[in-house]
């Protein structure tokens, strides 16, 4: 089986959904979240699977983690480029599904944009628990959220967005399942957004959207019921 969603992710036409002031702090709250987790491991040996869309290996890069960047296609390594020219990131190519390393390869794998858009996404799952040696760090959408709405709302927010496309929204629970039975033990969970990202683009106002979601998290309803979600396994 082929798959290569992460072509789409890594395109210039999936970049302009996160262009402009909110664009760019929804992708820093995603990038505070990560840099906090990886805190401790600016010696570790990191894979970004799907990572050609640069959101989390340009910061890593430029803070000098030892990235390397997976994609289906060599066209995915076009918007990291400089990264790649300056000798601070790596790129490999292959099928998500049979990545061409070895067992345990990476101290920690990353993983996003990408779950959600994959169809085989528990042979995904298999996939990073075999390649990482301690950790792997993942984003999906949770349908325990306001994304159980998604369903009836993808018309409406496909006309806001113009390029949205279809995903899939897991339960943390199979998630969690998916992992324990390829070795791997949730270590925490942590929550985004709670109103829907699509509704964040629609107002089009950063200060606005860091208001409404500084009240849902006070609230607590982000930690019930936020999305997407970053999720961190650990090897048992």
């Amino acid at each position: 089986m082929h798959e290569a969603p992460d072509i789409e992710t890594a395109s210039d036409d999936y970049a302009r959904r996160f262009a402009g002031p909110v664009g760019a702090w929804m992708l820093q709250v995603q990038e505070t979240i990560v840099l906090d987790l990886l805190k401790e491991a600016t010696k570790a040996s990191i894979l970004d699977v799907g990572g050609g869309h640069g959101q989390l290996a340009i910061p890593l890069c430029n803070r000098g983690f030892s990235v390397t960047v997976h994609g289906s296609d060599a066209v995915c390594a076009e918007r990291i480029q400089p990264q790649l020219q300056q000798g601070r990131c790596r790129f490999i190519t292959g099928n998500i599904l049979h990545i061409p390393v070895e067992d345990h390869a990476y101290d920690i794998v990353l993983c996003f944009r990408l779950l959600t858009h994959c169809d085989a996404w528990q042979e995904l799952v298999r996939e990073l628990c075999r390649i990482a040696r301690f950790r792997i760090i993942i984003d999906y959408p949770t349908s325990q959220s306001v994304n159980s709405m998604a369903p009836a709302l993808f018309s409406a927010k496909k006309r806001l967005e113009g390029n949205t496309r279809t995903w899939h929204s897991f339960t943390h629970s199979e998630v969690e399942q998916a992992f324990a039975g390829n070795g791997f033990a949730l270590g925490s969970l942590q929550k985004q957004f709670f109103l829907p990202m699509a509704l964040h683009r629609t107002l089009r106002l950063a200060p606005l959207s860091r208001v409404l979601e500084g009240v849902c998290h006070r609230l607590g309803l982000t930690r019930a019921y936020g999305s997407p979600v970053i999720a961190e396994f650990i090897r048992i």
